[in-house]
């Protein structure tokens, strides 16, 4: 697919976004684009040529059909808390933010699951469920500020990963804005869902597959109790073996870290 310029860009596709999700959610001049030209690997750099900021589903869906129209690539992007450069706007083109879908729609105690929108950050939802006896158990050192549709797109891990594993173990279902804008949902509330675990291949697509817009997440029992040990040793063989005897013997703490 030929990829179009940045004159073609703003004299066809820009009116026709605006028209679409409102002037207050699109950004086109150079000053306002600067924030979007990388995520937090700020080594390479890339500016986008139009950033939105859809408010629903529909939103997306239109969006991404007018890229279609016009022959525009697009990259869907969290918050960019990423080291890893994955929201970079290679060649320019339109920059789909999702910060503005941060909803939370559903939480079920009972059955253990959430329902959000991608712009949701991680940490928003653990707050949600306060003295329900429940929290969502991923959370990356950036939980603060990373949103969970980011997480979905990297497969995030976090201190506590030994415990209660990545991402793609707590996520049920997703719905997905694919790259022609067809909209199609993976998974659901359950936690075993029959057929082929389409929400697994989602999970860790880097935005490749398309642009989540809906998540569905397992939510987890709070523990009982808590308690932070801190062991002192004389060298880092010590500690090694140390870690290496605490998994052997079947202890499975929340977090295991090793300071040198």
């Amino acid at each position: 697919m030929s990829v179009a310029s940045p004159p073609k860009l703003a004299s066809h596709l820009l009116p026709d976004l605006i028209a679409a999700v409102g002037a207050e959610n699109v950004l086109h001049h150079r000053e306002e684009l600067v924030v979007y030209e990388c995520d937090g690997f700020v080594i390479n750099k890339n500016m986008p040529d139009v950033v939105v900021f859809p408010n629903s589903t529909e939103d997306v869906v239109e969006v991404v059909k007018l890229c279609n129209k016009h022959e525009v690539r697009f990259v869907p992007r969290g918050a960019g808390t990423s080291l890893a450069g994955g929201t970079l706007a290679i060649g320019g083109g339109v920059m789909i933010c999702l910060t503005r879908m941060k909803r939370i729609l559903e939480i079920s105690t009972r059955d253990r699951y959430a329902i959000v929108e991608p712009g949701v950050v991680n940490l928003w939802l653990t707050r949600a469920l306060a003295g329900t006896g429940f929290h969502y158990a991923p959370d990356p050192s950036s939980q603060s500020a990373c949103t969970i549709g980011g997480n979905v797109a990297t497969n995030s891990g976090g201190p506590h990963t030994l415990k209660y594993g990545v991402t793609v173990n707590h996520v049920r279902g997703v719905e997905l804005v694919l790259p022609d804008g067809e909209v199609v949902e993976a998974g659901g509330v359950t936690e075993e869902n029959p057929g082929y675990d389409l929400t697994g291949l989602i999970v860790g697509h880097e935005g490749t597959f398309g642009v989540v817009t809906k998540v569905t997440v397992g939510l987890t029992r709070d523990p009982e109790a808590g308690r932070t040990l801190l062991g002192v040793f004389d060298s880092v063989d010590q500690a090694t073996e140390t870690v290496s005897g605490i998994i052997a013997a079947g202890i499975v703490p929340a977090a295991l870290e090793m300071l040198d």
